[in-house]
């Protein structure tokens, strides 16, 4: 134990151990604390979440000078009949996916026309008194849904290693393709010669590869970032979508050393 090599004596272990388990009791009890106040942060998140059904009035589309300079957004004058006639931001989703780095890599091309879809994306808590979890509820034509489980107290048999909530495991929904609309799959058809006989025969091989397998399987063991990730992208939506929240990416990490050319001159 590392408190026998702090003490030569007996009486010096007691008066140091007693102190330590005092100490470590303590950081226990805050463990549990810190779980609470999750669990309370939890609540408020369900009370005060936003639903998203807010159409604005014709003040709140004004922007300053400044905002529009910022957000890299022409003011059209006249386009207010088709403003009229639509609600919300053509393809914003869409948008923000190809502006957020970790959800761009996923996004490939055959999944812009069914992106271009998607009408909402809400986060929905569970009720008071409920087990912790959220559902990301993606609002196409039907709706499809992903449903997280979360444990948001310390663990028994590690409770110093408790940071807060933790994602434990999640549950899609099945989609329901159109035959020939399946963009999860790639089918891939090849003609092979039989050694012996010569004779040929066409294979269809299918790989799977897509964005949209992010719904499925149903059981999808993860770390959870790409759905942490969408529940603070959720209130930020517009600044994602007009660029103000893009990550710096590189630009986080600081260069060391010279410079070195192609041939390895400084």
């Amino acid at each position: 134990m590392i408190l026998d090599g702090l003490v030569e004596t007996p009486i010096g272990y007691i008066e140091i151990k007693r102190p330590a388990n005092a100490l470590r009791n303590l950081q226990v009890k805050c463990a549990h604390i810190e779980a609470k106040f999750y669990e309370e942060v939890h609540d408020l998140e369900r009370k005060y979440i936003i639903n998203a059904i807010y159409e604005p009035t014709e003040g709140e589309y004004e922007m300053s000078e400044d905002l529009k300079e910022k957000a890299k957004i022409e003011d059209e004058k006249n386009d207010e009949k088709k403003r009229e006639d639509s609600k919300g931001i053509p393809e914003i989703w869409l948008t923000v996916f190809k502006n957020v780095d970790l959800l761009s890599d996923m996004v490939q091309e055959h999944d812009e026309p069914i992106l271009k879809r998607l009408k909402d994306i809400k986060v929905k808590p569970t009720d008071a008194g409920q087990p912790k979890s959220f559902v990301l509820d993606f609002h196409f034509e039907p709706r499809l849904t992903k449903t997280h489980r979360m444990r948001s107290g310390p663990d028994d048999s590690d409770p110093f290693s408790f940071d807060g909530p933790e994602n434990m495991g999640c549950t899609g929904c099945q989609i329901d393709w159109k035959k020939g609309k399946n963009v999860t799959l790639k089918t891939i058809k090849k003609q092979e010669k039989h050694k012996g006989r010569g004779t040929v025969r066409t294979v269809i091989k299918t790989f799977s590869g897509d964005s949209f397998n992010f719904f499925g399987p149903p059981e999808v063991p993860q770390s959870g970032d790409l759905d942490d990730d969408a529940k603070c992208i959720i209130p930020r939506l517009v600044l994602y979508f007009t660029g103000e929240a893009i990550e710096d990416g590189d630009d986080d990490y600081d260069e060391e050393g010279e410079a070195v050319d192609e041939e390895g001159k400084h």
